[in-house]
């Protein structure tokens, strides 16, 4: 994978939606996590996830600028519906 981007979101539930974003995907792809860390494979990237107290980690990876697009909108889109009495700042680099 060629293409990456990265995004730290702070909340202090960051290990709660490491979880669930995983046990969401792990109905419809290849996911392992524990609390801390995780990942998720799509057929169009890869997200890494660490969770600290205060922030969640994100690193998308895709082959291309087109998939990791697409990797960050559904990553970033499912997270803000988890977490939606939060108002998170979700910005990737």
């Amino acid at each position: 994978m060629t293409d990456t981007a990265t995004t730290s979101i702070q909340t202090a539930k960051a290990s709660g939606y490491l979880q669930q974003l995983c046990k969401h995907f792990g109905h419809k792809t290849k996911v392992e996590f524990d609390p801390k860390t995780g990942w998720i494979e799509f057929v169009f990237g890869r997200a890494d996830m660490t969770a600290e107290p205060e922030a969640l980690t994100i690193t998308a990876a895709a082959d291309n600028a087109d998939d990791l697009e697409k990797l960050k909108k559904v990553m970033s889109s499912h997270l803000e519906r988890f977490a939606f009495r939060e108002d998170l700042v979700i910005s990737w680099s």
